[in-house]
């Protein structure tokens, strides 16, 4: 027996034959052309590309109808075929270089990853991954090696063991003849993974060399839950593996018949539990976890899969597709929130020193207005097909407030011209995350209809920290005095104001701060929605006045310390421990 440990992808707990995914390595070769072969070498680049975009469309109009919502991942895969950076670029290395096709896009991958390699966001740097599937798709045509995933001889469900599987794999999967998927490659933020999560497969990644140390036919226990992978257990492990897997499902059970229930305290105190998302195929479970709506959608998708600016009618039909499909519940559309040097598009922006505290976000918008005219007007356009809201992140004082507003005045003024329908009464908000918005929030509340607590960033901005930093990552901490006392400070300038307060930072998916943030007084909690029935329970569980009391006792201390362990001493007398506590609520935290 080996156990082996990795990234847990998608929760679950699956038993089962190994099926040993040995896909070939391509090995790229480069030949030297004669000029006068540089056309048929770009007639052989285009039908290449041609043949794979011909296949993509062909899985997309197959994809059986419950799982149709993920043909956008495959529709941005066709587009990456035709971008300037894939195809263009190929071409030109052709033709410049005078090499082979295949050479030539060995070229453009390594480009790529130089772009991405100055990326810090993890999401932003599995895009990347989607980049590599599509070249790799192209390369396997042109050396006449490409495979499909093919279950014809399997007699019984399995687990799949590979170097890695791309979207396009995962869709190809049968849930009837696959128990469970083990990756080399990938994280938890690839569109493998959420596919995964979506579809309902347990999966593990990021487990180097796992495909040479088990065979075809050998018992394997995948756990998605803690990122486990079992090879060959013996019969104890084996028991105890199933037991956990039917209590898995009974939990699951429950999640599901209950993530619809109200957020309400045993005191009648109502909060709204929201769901951050950032794309359309995560729909399916923001509704089937019970998200009230979504707190925070991430707008930067769009801009980083394109080595063009997308166009407004193109952010228009992304936005207009997510508000209609959660119709009648709220959307709130944050706007931009990088700098100029994660966008993958032409735009010139000088390197900066220290990006984090640079020329990003509203800062970015307000310097690059043609761009930000763009979105605004694609989400005041979406804004008359349901109810959709608007945030504007990294704001610092009320002077950038007051530009926002005069160009969303503007570009009312043009809409209404031009006769295209919007909703003039959109709500406007901003997002809390650094100390002057804190120290101003009294000022700011009578410049917007709602604040949303930023903590991943006011938490960073506030003690100095850098997250990635690994000398000083452990310094970060949420449940510092002082980011408690700012929490506080911001929920009662706004409440003063009439202005809902609500947060959609890491802290809102935490369990363990449920208390504090009910006792905070907050409006609205925006998490990942693999946490939001795990919340809503401890919610259901809680007393606010209680909580409110509690609060006033933590703003008293000192230091961290003594709030964690006056935090973990009221969890544990007032919620009822249960038997999903420590595995599925430690996979749900680790997405959140």
């Amino acid at each position: 027996m080996e156990t082996l440990k990795a990234i847990a992808a998608s929760p679950g707990i699956a038993i089962g034959p190994v099926f040993l995914l040995n896909a070939k390595h391509i090995k790229t070769i480069k030949r030297k052309i004669d000029k006068e072969d540089v056309k048929t070498e770009k007639e052989r680049f285009e039908r290449a590309v041609s043949r794979v975009e011909k296949q993509l469309r062909k899985l997309i109009s197959e994809l059986p109808e419950e799982i149709k919502e993920h043909s956008n991942i495959l529709k941005s895969h066709i587009l990456m075929l035709r971008d300037k950076m894939v195809y263009d670029k190929g071409i030109g290395f052709i033709e410049e270089k005078r090499v082979n096709a295949e050479w030539a896009l060995e070229l453009v991958l390594n480009e790529i990853k130089g772009l991405f390699s100055r990326v810090k966001d993890e999401y932003i740097r599995e895009r990347l991954e989607d980049i590599g599937f599509v070249v790799n798709k192209v390369k396997a045509v042109l050396a006449g090696t490409e495979t499909r995933l093919d279950f014809s001889s399997v007699e019984e469900p399995v687990i799949i063991v590979a170097r890695n599987l791309s979207p396009a794999d995962t869709l190809h999967i049968s849930k009837e003849k696959v128990l469970g998927f083990v990756t080399e490659l990938g994280s938890r933020t690839s569109h493998t993974a959420i596919l995964a999560r979506s579809l309902g497969i347990p999966a593990v990644v990021g487990l180097e060399g796992v495909t040479s140390r088990c065979l075809s036919g050998e018992t394997m226990i995948v756990d998605g839950l803690k990122g486990q992978v079992i090879i060959e257990p013996d019969e104890a492990t084996l028991s105890e593996y199933r037991q956990r897997q039917e209590n898995y499902l009974k939990y699951r059970l429950e999640v599901i018949h209950n993530s619809n229930l109200p957020a309400e305290t045993t005191d009648g105190y109502r909060i709204k539990v929201m769901a951050n998302m950032e794309l359309v195929e995560e729909i399916p479970i923001v509704i089937q976890h019970g998200a009230e709506g979504v707190g925070l959608f991430r707008t930067e998708f769009l801009y980083m899969t394109s080595k063009t600016l997308p166009t407004e009618d193109q952010l228009f039909l992304a936005y207009k597709e997510v508000v209609e499909r959660l119709k009648p519940h709220p959307v709130t559309i944050r706007t931009l929130d990088i700098g100029g040097d994660k966008l993958a598009s032409d735009l010139c922006c000088e390197e900066e020193i220290n990006p984090a505290l640079g020329l990003r976000a509203i800062r970015f918008c307000l310097h690059e207005k043609g761009l930000f005219r763009a979105q605004l007007r694609a989400i005041l356009r979406a804004s008359v097909f349901g109810d959709l809201r608007l945030l504007f992140p990294m704001v610092s004082g009320k002077g950038e407030m007051i530009q926002v507003k005069r160009l969303l005045g503007q570009i009312m003024d043009e809409l209404e011209k031009e006769g295209k329908d919007f909703n003039r009464d959109i709500k406007t908000g901003i997002m809390i995350e650094v100390p002057t918005a804190v120290l101003t929030a009294d000022i700011l509340a009578r410049e917007a209809d709602f604040f949303s607590i930023g903590t991943n960033d006011l938490i960073q901005y506030s003690l100095a920290i850098d997250r990635v930093n690994e000398a000083v990552c452990h310094l970060y901490e949420p449940l510092h005095p002082g980011v408690l006392r700012m929490i506080k400070m911001t929920v009662d300038s706004g409440h003063r104001e009439n202005i809902e307060v609500g947060m959609c930072g890491e802290m809102a998916g935490e369990p363990l701060y449920v208390p504090i943030l009910l006792g905070m007084g907050l409006d609205e909690l925006s998490m990942n929605a693999m946490a939001i029935p795990k919340i809503k329970k401890i919610i259901r569980q809680s007393n606010q006045e209680e909580c409110a009391s509690f609060v006033s006792e933590l703003l008293g201390l000192e230091s961290a310390n003594q709030v964690k362990d006056k935090v973990v001493e009221f969890f544990r007398e007032n919620y009822p421990p249960d038997m999903e506590t420590t595995d599925f609520l430690e996979f749900d935290l680790s997405l959140t």
